[in-house]
């Protein structure tokens, strides 16, 4: 899935929270961004094994979600916002294809690491590849709720993530031929 699909499931997933507490409404979106982004940093290690947490990383999301309901406060929220974005983003690349660049030409067996079990975890392809035409109707139908529950600034990085998201759908498949070779 596109980096911008995993943002969109991390706000759709803190939204009730926000419309429940307003007052952290922004804390939860800005922690549900960059918990929606922060496993492909490994983009330039091993992608979807060094930051990328499918299982080990629940631990860290519940322990987060816990401290932030037994003491609410911005930063609680924040971090519990992240975790949780973070971890169903490692989970959720498995519904996914790999990681490689050309998946349509030749797909792995490797979606996302476990490390709990030290093996791949295998791709199931729902979402054929990331920006595949069925990852921007995923990302579209995703950023709806976040439009609607989140406003301001937030509102705002929504609507630009969205436009890049279909943006990117457009040119995905024509990247590989304007990827140099030592960046693959």
């Amino acid at each position: 899935m596109m980096a911008t699909t995993h943002v969109f499931v991390g706000l759709v997933l803190v939204a009730p929270v926000a419309v429940a507490a307003p007052d952290l409404a922004t804390p939860l979106a800005v922690g549900a961004i960059v918990g929606g982004l922060l496993p492909d940093v490994d983009l330039v290690l091993t992608h979807r094994k060094t930051f990328h947490f499918p299982v080990l990383g629940a631990a860290g999301a519940v322990s987060a979600a816990t401290l932030a309901a037994v003491a609410p406060s911005p930063f609680t929220a924040g971090i519990a916002a992240c975790a949780a974005s973070a971890w169903i983003h490692a989970a959720s690349d498995a519904l996914g294809g790999g990681p490689e660049m050309d998946p349509w030409t030749n797909p792995s067996d490797r979606a996302v690491y476990d490390h709990a079990r030290g093996r791949w975890i295998r791709p199931r392809r729902w979402i054929r590849y990331d920006g595949a035409p069925e990852d921007a109707l995923l990302a579209s139908a995703l950023a709806v709720p976040a439009f609607v529950v989140f406003s301001g600034p937030i509102r705002t990085v929504v609507a630009v993530a969205l436009a890049v998201s279909l943006g990117y759908t457009l040119v995905r498949r024509r990247l590989v031929e304007w990827t140099p070779e030592w960046l693959e």
